[in-house]
């Protein structure tokens, strides 16, 4: 798909449907800091473990913008057969359309597969104009759903920072909230809990206590560091968990995780829980310089307690431990409020080809802003922090 106004300015854009046909050094010249999810080895170990492709309904198109024979911009496309795996809900769009007598499906979404993590979308290589970069992408885009016939073009989770030129050029912007807990420059755990209401500080330190109660041992592993066997054990952990909660064994399987570990070792973090010295549960994140991402979780028997403490007081704990500022755990979540995650906005942004339905969605969106502004304001109200602090 090369643009037309290409040829005065020596740009080109195209669609590419693979992560192979760029080179590793020359993808991640785009990125601006070391946010785990949009790094080549990511795109990779989720091709090669076909996570992602046709036959999952995540078919790749990475659009691209070309300067002469230079990789100036790309955004991580990929066109939907289905809604799952996304973690922005539009469900009830998707039935409008079918109630209409309107094909909802494919779909063009702009997203990290399977991660609802906030972070850059539009990946412009630095010293180029970002407008002009921009307009060729988002233009990109437009020519694309109109050649294979999609509805529409969705972006999940950009930056705040990324909004404004995404409305400017016709997207709709939609809200949701997430929890994420932030570091305010805590020297221990202890210190965290200090910040805390009493009837909340005790809860917490009564939940961790029960861990040792139960003889569970905790260990923190850098990726890097973790042996094959540790992937093979924390992939059945997700697996089993997965079937426990939806029928199915999870959008990932074992190839992928040991892929992210061979390859993105020094972006993750693998805390295994053991009884016994037998593996019972484990929870992986994500980290980047200042950021610390909860992402998946699993256990082979219940124990009180432990999913609190390996996928919530863990992090927290390495967090203040690495001098990280913020630890986003994932999607939704109340639960987290009491333990001291704060409600925060996240962002979307969609363009529907048929007008009557872009208008019209629009105005739900604009009604959906204000109920999730009060959702949010009433979270604030909830969280534990002694008022003294607030």
């Amino acid at each position: 798909m090369d643009n037309k106004q290409s040829d005065t300015k020596n740009l080109t854009c195209r669609a590419v449907p693979t992560i192979d046909a760029f080179k590793e050094d020359e993808w991640n010249s785009l990125l601006k800091d070391d946010y785990p999810f949009a790094r080549h080895a990511f795109f990779v170990a989720l091709e090669k473990s076909e996570a992602i492709g046709h036959k999952s309904g995540w078919a790749a198109q990475y659009l691209t913008v070309y300067r002469g024979n230079t990789l100036v911009g790309a955004m991580p496309c990929f066109v939907k057969s289905h809604p799952y795996g996304e973690y922005v809900f539009d469900w009830s769009w998707a039935e409008a359309y079918e109630d209409a007598g309107i094909e909802y499906y494919p779909k063009l979404v702009c997203a990290i597969p399977f991660t609802p993590a906030a972070g850059p979308r539009l990946l412009i290589v630095e010293g180029e104009d970002l407008q002009e970069i921009t307009t060729y992408l988002l233009g990109g885009m437009r020519s694309l759903i109109d050649q294979i016939d999609c509805s529409g073009a969705h972006i999940l989770f950009p930056t705040q920072a990324d909004l404004p030129s995404l409305t400017q050029r016709g997207f709709l912007e939609r809200r949701a909230v997430q929890f994420h807990w932030f570091n305010r420059n805590y020297l221990t755990f202890d210190d965290f809990l200090a910040t805390l209401t009493s009837r909340r500080r005790k809860n917490i330190r009564k939940e961790r206590k029960s861990i040792g109660d139960q003889c569970v041992d905790v260990k923190m592993l850098d990726g890097d560091t973790a042996a094959p066997s540790d992937w093979a054990t924390f992939y059945r952990f997700y697996q089993r968990t997965y079937l426990k909660r939806s029928g199915h064994t999870g959008y990932l399987n074992q190839a992928f995780f040991e892929r992210i570990g061979a390859s993105l070792g020094k972006s993750l973090v693998l805390a295994l829980a053991y009884v016994n010295d037998e593996p019972v549960a484990g929870a992986l994140y994500f980290k980047s310089s200042d950021t610390l991402y909860g992402r998946y979780w699993g256990c082979l028997a219940e124990y009180e307690n432990l999913h609190f403490e390996l996928c919530y007081y863990q992090g927290i704990e390495y967090c203040i431990q690495h001098g990280l500022e913020r630890f986003d755990a994932g999607a939704q979540g109340e639960h987290k409020l009491m333990r001291g995650f704060e409600p925060v906005y996240t962002y979307s942004a969609h363009y529907l080809q048929h007008q009557g339905f872009h208008q019209a969605i629009g105005d739900y969106l604009q009604r959906e802003h204000t109920l999730i502004k009060q959702y949010l304001d009433d979270a604030k109200t909830h969280l534990p922090y002694r008022s003294d602090l607030i």
